[in-house]
């Protein structure tokens, strides 16, 4: 269950909630399949995949948690075909044009027949908080899905005072600067995929992968203007990932040492398998995330304001 995303929340206030109580919270909004009417249906269920494991499963002090959502597939061009169907039979039959409003309550109507006999497709995205650090790290690849599974916490708990992370320096102006040649710290080694991007509103991107990035043609578009909003790197030969201007992370990779790790507990158990992963992962995460913010200037705590 190794993440391959990290997308990073910060805690403004301490989060103390006993993992009992807490998974008591979550039960509120337990994942159910959706109704044969329901277009969608989004809720938690137990990270160790049976319903008689609890909500939150804890390792070390980290507390991990799986929301589910199950969307009814309904292919927009059916949708449009039978619509259009329905439309010009009303037209021919009465000789009218059918109006804006009335074809959006015919689309809903045709929907709401397609539903029952549409195909579902469920995922699960997996999170974890980590009380001591004061973060909540999510196995996401969008800030969208993200804000879901913070919303849906929030819903469970009344609030989730959590912020984006946010450093001193600019991650770009950073990471420009690495890419330069300039400052580079000694645990950062620069990989072959960068992306680019012009200041300017609506300006240029340049995407580079599978490139040495001390090529002259990548100089010359920063000396150009244009700065380095993603870059893939490896830290301490540990860890491999893209990181972008907004610090989350992409493509992450757990290299041998940490695979090495991992692999010490010999088990044929899923369950064990399962919290011996996670118990290496979450530790390692806990171990780099300070790094990465003293990476990039430190905390900017003026801009810590939480989001209830």
């Amino acid at each position: 269950m190794w993440f391959k995303n990290l997308s990073l929340l910060r805690f403004t206030e301490p989060f103390d909630l006993d993992p009992v109580e807490f998974a008591q919270k979550l039960d509120a909004r337990r994942f159910r399949p959706c109704g044969s009417l329901e277009p969608i249906s989004y809720g938690w269920c137990a990270p160790l995949g049976k319903d008689t494991f609890p909500l939150a499963h804890v390792a070390n002090g980290f507390v991990m948690v799986c929301a589910q959502k199950e969307e009814k597939i309904v292919p927009a061009s059916v949708v449009n075909e039978i619509l259009s169907e329905q439309v010009a039979e009303i037209e021919d039959r009465q000789g009218r044009p059918v109006r804006r409003k009335e074809r959006e309550a015919l689309r809903d109507e045709v929907l709401q027949d397609l539903l029952p006999r549409a195909f579902s497709h469920s995922r699960r995205t997996y999170a974890y908080i980590d009380p001591k650090g004061g973060w909540l790290v999510a196995d996401c690849a969008s800030a969208k899905k993200t804000e879901e599974i913070a919303s849906l916490l929030r819903q469970c708990l009344e609030s989730l005072p959590v912020v984006p992370p946010t450093t001193r320096e600019r991650p770009s102006a950073i990471m420009t600067r690495w890419v330069m040649g300039n400052d580079l710290p000694p645990d950062i080694t620069l990989e072959s995929e960068c992306e680019l991007r012009s200041p300017e509103e609506d300006g240029g991107i340049v995407r580079c992968r599978r490139h040495d990035l001390n090529a002259p043609e990548i100089q010359n578009h920063i000396e150009a203007g244009k700065e380095v909003i993603k870059l893939a790197v490896t830290w301490n030969d540990r860890l491999s990932f893209v990181i972008d201007e907004t610090l989350s992370i992409k493509k992450l990779r757990f290299l041998d040492l940490v695979q090495d790790e991992a692999a010490q507990v010999e088990t044929s158990d899923p369950v064990e398998r399962f919290d011996a992963d996670f118990a290496v992962m979450s530790l390692e995460i806990a171990a780099f995330l300070p790094r990465l913010i003293e990476l990039f200037g430190g905390e900017d705590l003026q801009t810590k304001q939480p989001v209830v």
